[in-house]
Parts: C-alpha cells; structure tokens; sequence
C-alpha cells in the first residue's frame, strides 16, 4: 500500500500550548468519511479557547485549551475526518465525506461555511491565503482566512483542474497559482497560471506527484515517485533522487530554511513501506540527502521548529530535531511509547503537530495528548482524554 500520503504541519506562540490531514488520503488512498449534523455537547458551555487545539475521535471532535491542554468542548461529528489548520487563530478546517467545513475553534462551533465536494485533499497556508483542493471535482479554492472572521464565506479564487485527481495547489506571494496535474489513475507533475489563471508555466516530469511544501526565498517544492520538483523565481528544477522508484510523498517546509524535509521510499510494491530514512532537499542547491535515522515513521510524523529545525517523531517514541544543513540529529526527546504504524492509514497512530516551539504528540493507545518544548527537550505537560484520538490540529498562534 505504498500510496499517496496527507498532511500539512503549522507553528505559532509562547507557551501557548496548541496543536495538529484532508480527506483524501496523503500516505494512503482515498478515503471516505460520514458526515452528519454536527452538535456541541448539550453539558458543556462555550467560552472562548485560548490558541486551541483540535483532535478528532471516533464519534466526534475535541477541543482543547492550547495552554493546558484542558478539554474544553467535544462536538458530536460521525464518520472519518481529517484536521487542518485554517491560517488564522480561530478557525480549523474539518474535512468530510461531503467536503471541507470551517470550525471555529476559539467559539467551539462548527459554522455554516462550506465547500463541498467529493474527496476533500489537501489544506495549504503561504503567502496569507488559504487554499483548498478537492480530488473528487480538481476544484481549488483561494481566500484570505481573515475573512472568515465575518462567520460567511470569503470571497476568493477559484480554479477547476483539467480532470479531477488527488492533487494539490499553493497560490505565491505574487498572485500565481501552482496546482498540480493528473488524472484519477495517473498524476504526472504541475502547471503554473497568472493571476488571470491563464497558464504561464507546466512541468510534467513528475511522476506520482503528492504533496507541496514551501523553503526560504519561496521555493515550492512538490514530490515525485523518483525525487522532487521546485518551482522558484518563475522556473521549474527537478531533483533527482537516487533510486529509480525514490518517492517524496510529504514534505515540510520553512521560511527561515532553504531545505526540505521529506520522507523517502524505495519500494512501490509494498503493502505498507515502513521508511527509516529521510529527505533534506536543498532548494538553493538542488542537492538531495538522504539520512538514515535508524526508527521509521509515519506520514503524520514530519514536522518543522521556529528555526527551520526538521522534526521527525519515529516510532521509537522519540521526537528527532535534525539540523536540515547537516543531517545531524541535535535532540532524541522521548515523548511515548514505541508503537508502529498500522496497515489502514485511516487507524490512529501517534500524530505530530507544531506550534512555534511546541510539539504536540497524541498517544492514541494511552488516550494522551503532549505538548513538548522542542528547545529546551521537556515534556511540558499531558492529558488524558475521554477517547483515543486521531487526526490532531490547531490554530495558527499569533496571527
């Protein structure tokens, strides 16, 4: 089952403690979620939560104060669904089975504004826009997330793809949109389009495309089953990677790094790879390293700190800081048990999600949640909640 992995990570404030998928799968294949008529719990009074943090159960959504991890509400919501960040510090988006819907964490509702669509994928935040991608239409959706403060639906940019797929779109600081190519049985790389959406750049020499993450200068990177492919100052570079099968299905990026965090596998008939090495892909350079950390991981495992450090929670319980210029891991920070990743990737598994210089790990085995101090290595505090958890999320701190 060596498919397309999910995700996207945040960061954001000073021991405010908070924390972190698409519906679609991002390490996996396409999933499915039930969406029904979503209500607080009758029992619980909303008060607005500090730079909270959402995780969702099975049965539902909780939210949880970002500075004590404290469960503030729980929100009644059935079926799969995924968690990301809406880019700003009250909303959260929830993707279901019939699209993205907008929570307001802060509030502890979920709003009446939606997007609807078969197969909600990915989630991405640059440049101070928002943007959606929905496999099961290709339709992208662009808007600022102040603008979800009014309780309506931004106005924004929209853009249909040529054929629906699992795919991905970034819209850059100067109005162009990168979005991916492909169809539902095959996806082989990205086009760039003006402001207008006229097209004014393609590059399709990436086979399997999944996933985008953008590094220092604004360099755009997005992986391929045989390395990755960067956009920067208007101009598409591939990097190869050194094997002929070598995927980059998820990366993370940061402002303050030229290089790429990326996981890395080898074997395109495997059940479920279960990697041990990493990627750092300098976008300055194009050189690619792979590192070897001796404990594999997850699609929900990479992550990035306030200094560009690249995070990765291995399945020995230890959160990895890794300098991106060396390779060198700086800090094993145990944080929980040693687990391994489930064959569904739809099963809970210890989650990473970061916000400034905090990490925050779910234990879904011990119903726990972390939250870790990345520069100083303590664990600064933990809850047990009511349920085992999955996806895990929050706000952007400080916007």
């Amino acid at each position: 089952m060596n498919k397309p992995i999910r995700n996207r990570a945040v960061t954001g404030t000073a021991l405010a403690l908070a924390a972190a998928a698409v519906l679609t799968a991002c390490g996996g294949e396409d999933s499915s979620s039930s969406d029904a008529k979503a209500k607080a719990a009758p029992s619980t009074k909303a008060v607005a939560v500090k730079d909270p943090l959402v995780a969702t159960f099975d049965g539902g959504l909780y939210i949880l104060d970002g500075e004590s991890l404290k469960l503030a509400n729980t929100i009644e919501l059935p079926g799969f669904n995924r968690l990301n960040s809406a880019g700003d510090d009250s909303h959260v988006i929830v993707s279901t089975d019939a699209g993205f819907r907008v929570l307001n964490a802060t509030e502890q509702t979920l709003t009446d504004i939606e997007y609807k669509g078969a197969k909600p994928g990915h989630v991405v935040q640059h440049a101070g826009k928002t943007v959606l991608f929905t496999d099961g239409t290709g339709e992208v959706n662009v808007f600022d997330p102040d603008d979800l403060k009014g309780g309506k639906k931004p106005q924004g940019r929209t853009y249909t793809s040529a054929e629906p797929h699992h795919g991905v779109a970034i819209e850059l600081s100067n109005g162009e949109l990168l979005s991916t190519l492909g169809t539902e049985e095959k996806r082989t790389g990205a086009l760039v389009l003006d402001k207008n959406n006229k097209e004014i750049k393609r590059n399709e020499n990436c086979p399997g495309v999944h996933g985008e993450a953008a590094a220092k200068g604004e360099a755009i990177g997005i992986g391929c089953e045989d390395g990755l492919l960067i956009y920067k100052d208007g101009k598409f570079t591939k990097v190869d990677a050194p094997d002929d099968y070598g995927r980059i299905g998820n990366q993370r990026g940061s402002d303050t790094s030229p290089i790429l965090l990326g996981d890395y596998k080898t074997d395109p008939e495997a059940e479920l790879e279960r990697p041990t090495r990493i990627s750092l892909i300098d976008t300055e350079t194009g050189k690619l390293r792979l590192v070897d950390l001796g404990t594999s991981y997850s699609f929900r495992s990479l992550g990035r700190g306030p200094q560009g450090e690249a995070l990765l929670l291995g399945t020995n319980g230890a959160l990895h800081v890794i300098d991106p210029e060396t390779g060198k891991v700086d800090k094993k920070i145990p944080v929980v048990d040693e687990w391994q990743e489930p064959l569904d990737w739809q099963q809970p598994r210890p989650t990473l999600f970061v916000r400034d210089h905090i990490a925050y790990v779910s234990e879904p085995g011990k119903r726990k949640l972390h939250a870790v101090d990345i520069e100083s290595g303590e664990k600064v505090t933990s809850v047990t909640l009511p349920k085992s958890t999955n996806e895990l999320s929050g706000t952007v701190a400080g916007h």
